[in-house]
């Protein structure tokens, strides 16, 4: 967004990164173990434990866990093997040691190999058939060369990862699978296909977002998630009438009822439809009604971080820097684990040096403070000390 403040390199956490796939992913072949299984620990050594740890971020014990089950010969079946790799390269990863991320998946052989079929070991797993492979690790194995500087190749892998996935997905519902496979199959295809168009973003190439995101919209036309993305980069090549009617739709989907999408709660519904509306009016610098409805939205869901971090945004466009320091402190605060969130951080400290001359004190005592209840993955430079 445009402002008359002095450059601040602030950023706004609407447009995304690659995100990270769900945890319990992590666990779960490309073709699930059967129900038989009544816990974590029951589909691979200590795997409570493991997920526990990374659950709360503590991804330097993680990758201390897994060398220790390796150096112990702890891990017994090539599945173990597989899991154990996928939590380790997660973590690595995490810690932004991609190197050592990569030379973990190059250990590998094609993941599509029959040396990780389940049939290819019938006496460990009788009656079993399909690959063990976490569908997280081949998400990861498309990751890491973009996180080492490769996007084309990475950019390829996806694209390969996502005919795999749409493959799959044609496989279960021809043969009649249970709602629950199929589904779960369609959550991974939205799942890849948003990478594919977060990397596509953050290229600035709208025109392939565009594409993709009409592709998804024509199999989902009531999604409000991706009617909203739909919107934000509307916006960003300046068309903001179809901005508007894609939030319209959103909104409009609002009022026919809750069966309209399941993905959200009443709560999320009612904020997506205001930090629509929000957005709106940013681009059109009416920032006081901005935040007004970002103040809706903390109204309802205190949590909300980014109705949190644009309402800071707005203020301090609005030469108000006192409170939009105190909402984002504020957020810091009392919600930790939401807030503490580089895009955030990176805002608080470019608000710190416009509204203080000894910035560097003020930013070191919120350096200090994040080393103490940081996960380990965060990025501590952000604060630009």
């Amino acid at each position: 967004m445009d402002s008359d403040l002095p450059d601040s390199q602030t950023q706004s956490p609407d447009t995304q990164n690659l995100t990270t796939p769900n945890l319990e992913t992590l666990a779960c072949p490309t073709d699930p173990l059967s129900d038989q299984f009544g816990s974590l620990n029951d589909l691979s050594h200590e795997l409570a434990s493991l997920q526990d740890l990374a659950t709360r971020g503590s991804w330097r014990s993680v990758v201390d866990k897994v060398s220790r089950a390796r150096s112990l010969s702890l891990l017994q079946k090539p599945h173990d093997h597989l899991t154990y790799l996928s939590y380790n390269v997660l973590a690595l990863t995490k810690l932004r040691r991609f190197a050592e991320a990569s030379a973990e998946l190059d250990s590998l052989e094609d993941l599509d190999s029959s040396h990780y079929q389940y049939e290819s070991y019938p006496t460990v797993y009788p009656n079993r058939v399909g690959s063990m492979v976490p569908f997280s690790l081949r998400w990861l194995n498309a990751l890491i060369p973009i996180k080492l500087g490769n996007r084309q190749e990475g950019l390829d892998r996806l694209y390969f990862l996502l005919d795999f996935v749409r493959t799959k997905l044609k496989e279960k519902e021809n043969a009649g699978n249970l709602s629950v496979s199929v589904k779960m199959w369609k959550k991974r295809e939205v799942f890849v296909m948003n990478s594919i168009i977060g990397l596509h973003l953050n290229n600035k190439e709208f025109s392939v977002c565009l594409s993709l995101i009409k592709e998804l919209l024509k199999r989902d036309s009531k999604d409000p998630i991706l009617l909203s993305k739909l919107g934000y980069i509307q916006m960003q090549i300046g068309d903001l009438d179809g901005a508007r009617s894609s939030f319209n739709r959103v909104e409009g989907l609002m009022v026919v009822g809750k069966e309209s999408n399941m993905s959200l709660n009443e709560v999320q519904f009612q904020n997506l439809v205001n930090r629509n509306k929000a957005l709106v009016y940013m681009v059109g610098k009416d920032y006081v009604s901005a935040v007004r409805e970002y103040e809706e939205c903390i109204e309802r869901d205190n949590g909300d971080i980014l109705a949190l971090n644009n309402k800071a945004l707005c203020l301090m466009y609005l030469r108000d820097l006192s409170d939009s320091i105190k909402v984002l402190e504020s957020a810091l605060e009392r919600v930790p684990t939401v807030a503490l969130d580089e895009t955030v951080v990176v805002n608080l400290c470019s608000m710190y040096e416009l509204a203080y001359v000894n910035h560097s004190d003020t930013k070191r005592t919120l350096s200090n403070w994040i080393a103490r209840v940081a996960p380990d993955d965060f990025d501590s430079s952000c604060t630009r000390i």
